[in-house]
Order: structure tokens, then sequence, then C-alpha cells
């Protein structure tokens, strides 16, 4: 095959996939559906919730690390949805990352939240984000697996959400305090 051949093909798919996925959306992720609104839930809650409890003193350091978990866990999501590892079977519109809601709010806000109680109240940031990755994983994982809301593929468990969150989370908080490092000269 052509290298013009193979482009006119993905193309030719990619056009494929995205009327498959619109036809799906309108037949089960659309308004009418539960599964819809818990999504959305899951998108605006917990930027609520951050709007009301943001440490408006160190708000853009807090910010910083929720758009590097955001950014880092959106990158792997993609990754593992279009691997089919990791698929969110419910999703708003299916232009937009299937795991929206969770990349972009409940995982950047909740680990947003860790870090914020750990730098004010001198907590040890690794042991909370290991409880709290657990808990994202294990538990909320879990309760998205039984309502059918994600499904795991090709070995992809519960434990390797869990090393992903602290793959994402850690790094997030290194590029954090070196940037605030740089930015007060210490």
């Amino acid at each position: 095959m052509s290298y013009n051949e193979f482009w006119n093909e993905i193309y030719d798919t990619s056009i494929e996939l995205n009327s498959l996925l619109i036809s799906y959306w309108k037949e089960y992720s659309n308004f009418d559906s539960w599964q819809f609104w818990f999504v959305l839930a899951l998108l605006i809650i917990p930027l609520i919730i951050l709007y009301m409890v943001v440490d408006r003193s160190r708000i853009f350091e807090v910010l910083f690390f929720g758009f590097s978990v955001h950014i880092l866990w959106t990158y792997v999501d993609v990754m593992l949805g279009s691997t089919t590892l990791f698929v969110h079977q419910y999703f708003l519109i299916p232009i937009l990352p299937f795991a929206l809601s969770i990349s972009s709010s409940v995982l950047p806000v909740g680990f947003m939240l860790i870090y914020q109680y750990c730098i004010n109240h001198e907590k040890n940031f690794y042991l909370y984000t290991i409880i709290a990755s657990a808990i994202f994983a294990f538990g909320f994982a879990s309760l998205e697996n039984f309502l059918g809301l994600i499904e795991f593929n090709n070995g992809m468990n519960m434990f390797y959400v869990f090393l992903i969150d602290l793959g994402v989370v850690f790094p997030s908080y290194w590029l954090t305090k070196f940037v605030k490092k740089i930015g007060t000269g210490d």
C-alpha cells in the first residue's frame, strides 16, 4: 500500500468510526439515559466543590497541580481507550475524550484537595495519595465497572488503574514543586 493509500484508508476508517460512535451515543449515551446524567454530574459536582473549598491564597499552585494531573491522565486515558484496555462506555459527547468527567474533574479535583490539605497541614502527600489512589481504583472504578460504565480488557484491571494513578500524580507533584521552586528562586 502506498503512502497516500494508507492515509486514505485511515481517513475513511476514521469517518466510519466517528459515525459509529455518534450512532452509539444517540442510542445508549444520550440525554435520555441515566448514564449521561451520571457522567455529567461527575464533571460538574467536583468542580463546584473545588470552587467552594480551594485555598485562594495558593490557587495557582493548587490549580497547576490539578492541571498537570488532568493533562497526564487524559493522555493516559486516550492511550488506554484507543487500545481498548480501559474503555468508558458512556460519555458526554463522542467528539471529546470519553473519560472527560473523570480525567478533567473527578481525579484532578480529588487529588487537588489532597494536595491542598497536605501542604496546608504539613501531612505526608505520598501516603495520602496512595490511600486516595486505592479508593479511586478499587472503590470508584469498581463501582463504575459494576454499573457498566467502564470495561477492562486484555488483562487491564483496577490494580493497574491504582498504579497509573500513582504514575500520574507523583510526577504532577514533582513538577509542581519544581515550578514552585524556580518561581520563588528557593
